[in-house]
């Protein structure tokens, strides 16, 4: 079995730099944003780019997986002194970084080095801290019994890919929607 050798502290803020870049460019340019760019706007050179990310995909992959990961730090980190206004905020920031970063699930499927549905899948971590917000919600009456967590996630994720590329129309639609959801 290989080791990994683990990065240096300066490998480790290069990566770091690049993933923000990267995050930054794709969500104002898309998934096609400038690999050149992204290497400038993160203070390194190509190579150093190249030797984190080998492709296009392996970066998009890394954005993606570190933005949902950021969502589910906000959504764990709430206290839960207000569960449904923690829900719909929380439910905010899904639809608008889905709505914005729309293209970049496509992206790493296309190619000759496309990661399956599988490999980039972070539904499994949206639900478990949306099973927490949702959970708060019901035992606190705030929202209709029968909302479900997969309900919220369906709408988050339609509202978003009906307004790609369009986060404020999103968040606009999202709050008409979730002000059904109060009994």
């Amino acid at each position: 079995m290989e080791r990994v050798k683990p990065l240096r502290a300066d490998g480790r803020r290069n990566r770091e730099r690049i993933v923000a870049a990267a995050a930054e460019l794709v969500g104002r340019d898309g998934a096609q944003a400038s690999l050149e760019e992204i290497a400038r706007r993160a203070g390194v050179g190509s190579a150093t780019l190249h030797r984190h990310f080998p492709s296009r995909q392996a970066l998009l992959e890394a954005v993606f997986r570190d933005g949902v990961a950021q969502l589910c730090a906000r959504a764990a980190a709430q206290p839960g002194e207000d569960p449904v206004s923690e829900l719909a905020t929380w439910l905010e920031e899904l639809t608008v970084y889905t709505a914005t970063h729309r293209g970049l699930a496509a992206a790493l499927l296309t190619g000759p080095d496309g990661l399956s549905a599988e490999e980039i899948c972070c539904t499994d971590m949206l639900l478990e801290v949306l099973n927490v917000l949702v959970a708060r919600a019901l035992s606190a009456g705030a929202i209709h019994a029968g909302v479900t967590t997969e309900d919220l996630m369906m709408l988050a994720n339609a509202i978003a890919v009906a307004n790609e590329d369009e986060p404020l129309t999103a968040r606009r639609v999202l709050r008409l929607a979730l002000t059904g959801l109060r009994p």
